[in-house]
């Protein structure tokens, strides 16, 4: 069964509820958005989350050292990159990468190729946003980017469209954020709730 992520958390609250119903990973952000956490607002989160839940923190275009930094002070457990960060850069660090592709069409899976990482993530392209834009993507573009690794699949998706895209890709994991938002930032446990009975009753 592919994992769930949960992203875009930003109070302890949601991130319990998320880790109690089934999510796997956790996302936090600390790139400029909506959904922006700081190092001190996660530290205090993570000692609360129960063991076996994987903190991811994302990042966008910022320093290594500013990267190790918030690795350090969070605990965390995964870094995404979701900025234009070079193959070079992802290779410096020390837990495993998850780097960020938006997909238009055929060609932005060339990139893929050119990444040693541990999973790829695949979201919707839209022009200048880096993430959470509700917008879904041609899945069949997912299942042909599996030749280049595990991938993580992102991009509009939410209860009723979650179940499919498992069955149809089965990717190693799901990324959710906006389909279970009331608000940038604010989780609907009912929601995050739905979704992961979604995925789960895909077996």
């Amino acid at each position: 069964m592919s994992k769930i992520k949960v992203c875009g958390l930003t109070n302890l609250e949601d991130a319990k509820q998320a880790a109690e119903v089934g999510a796997d990973l956790l996302g936090f952000i600390f790139a400029k958005s909506p959904r922006q956490v700081t190092n001190r607002e996660v530290a205090k989160i993570s000692k609360e989350l129960p063991a076996g839940v994987k903190k991811v923190g994302v990042f966008a275009n910022q320093s290594k050292a500013e990267i190790k930094e918030t690795i350090t002070k969070c605990d965390l457990d995964y870094i995404q990159l979701h900025g234009s960060e070079s193959p070079k850069f992802c290779k410096q660090f020390r837990l495993p990468v998850i780097k960020a592709f938006r997909v238009k069409d055929k060609t932005s899976l060339s990139q893929l190729r050119e990444y040693e990482v541990d999973k790829y993530l695949l979201d919707t392209y839209v022009p200048d946003k880096l993430g959470g834009t509700g917008k879904t993507f041609n899945w069949e573009l997912a299942i042909q980017a599996k030749k280049y690794g595990s991938i993580i699949m992102a991009g509009g998706l939410e209860a009723s469209n979650v179940k499919l895209a498992v069955k149809k890709v089965s990717p190693w994991a799901v990324d959710v954020s906006s389909g279970v938002e009331v608000k940038p930032g604010k989780k609907d446990y009912e929601q995050v709730k739905e979704f992961v009975e979604s995925v789960e009753s895909t077996g």
